[in-house]
């Protein structure tokens, strides 16, 4: 028989204060445990991957256009500000809808940071994932990307590094050019931003953000337009008040304009209107503005839903898609 191995003496910690790296499930902890990783800091790594926030964006100011950005609009931009300020050798931080080679953050050669919010994430907590970049961002070096990660799952979160009275005013870009300084003209992109830059611009769907109401976006696709509005309501209370107006015929956005279904994303409900061809984003903010007087009154009502009003709104629900 095979000689037993003498039981491996459990190493000294050694990293007291420092990251614990992330290594394989059945690795010893770095550490210096003497315990595999998934059964020492591994356990709450897995847990933050496993725990789902459901509204991520749930207190920051404009939740519904963090949504739609994150969710709905190719190309945009908007000025965030800290608490407690900018660092110093910072003059910026901007969220961008996206950035190149899907990049989470960008600190630019100036010093301004860029922070990407269409990324993949490594937990279940999309404001933890992001905060967690920014401050990476803050202190990385001008003129680099910083790569993504998996997130300590007692780290801050967005609502606790964001300045809750800084506003959040998105501008939505036809193009990724923002990508670039304008000090720079596109004259030092490299190749591979370039090459990037030329294949986001081509796919991105032209789309406009209305003045008129909150976080509603109209957007031109080859078969019609649509407009895909962002709702801060609860979605049963929004499904009631939606199929009132359904069954009321008063639902629409005007002649050949038609609410079709909604979309669930990251805790809020965006109804979904589809749009003649030739109806433009200025063509709708008054009958949009006029929509949500008629939703306003939906809402304030307690009323029992009728017959009609309950078939509607199954209609409504079962047009429904999730998207986070």
């Amino acid at each position: 028989m095979a000689k037993k191995r003498p039981a491996a003496k459990s190493a000294k910690p050694q990293l007291d204060n420092g990251e614990i790296p992330v290594v394989g499930a059945r690795e010893p902890c770095p550490c210096g445990s003497g315990r595999r990783y998934k059964a020492c800091h591994g356990a709450a790594a897995a847990h933050a991957v496993t725990e789902h926030v459901r509204r991520p964006f749930e207190g920051l100011p404009g939740e519904c256009d963090w949504v739609a950005l994150r969710e709905l609009v190719p190309a945009a931009t908007v000025p965030l500000s800290l608490k407690g300020g900018l660092p110093e050798g910072v003059p910026s931080v901007t969220l961008v809808t996206v950035l190149p080679m899907a990049w989470p953050a960008l600190r630019r050669e100036d010093g301004s940071v860029l922070l990407g919010l269409q990324n993949e994430t490594s937990s279940g907590d999309l404001s933890r994932d992001m905060a967690d970049t920014l401050e990476r961002a803050l202190v990385a070096e001008p003129g680099t990307p910083v790569a993504a990660r998996r997130v300590n799952a007692e780290g801050p979160r967005l609502q606790d590094l964001l300045d809750a009275d800084g506003g959040f005013e998105p501008v939505v870009h036809s193009g990724f050019e923002f990508w670039i300084p304008e000090s720079e003209g596109g004259q030092n992109a490299s190749p591979e931003i370039a090459a990037s830059l030329e294949r986001a611009n081509a796919a991105a769907i032209p789309t406009v953000k209305l003045t008129g109401v909150d976080a509603a976006y109209w957007c031109e696709t080859p078969d019609k337009n649509h407009l895909r509005w962002v709702m801060p309501h609860p979605e049963e209370k929004l499904l009631d008040a939606l199929a009132r107006l359904h069954a009321a015929g008063t639902s629409s956005l005007g002649e050949g304009t038609k609410l079709v279904g909604s979309f669930r994303a990251h805790g809020l409900m965006v109804p979904v209107w589809d749009l003649p061809t030739g109806v433009s984003a200025d063509d709708v903010e008054k009958p949009a503005a006029e929509f949500a007087e008629r939703l306003a009154r939906a809402l304030a009502t307690d009323a029992p839903l009728t017959t009609e009003e309950r078939r509607a709104r199954g209609g409504l629900t079962n047009r429904q898609v999730t998207l986070s």
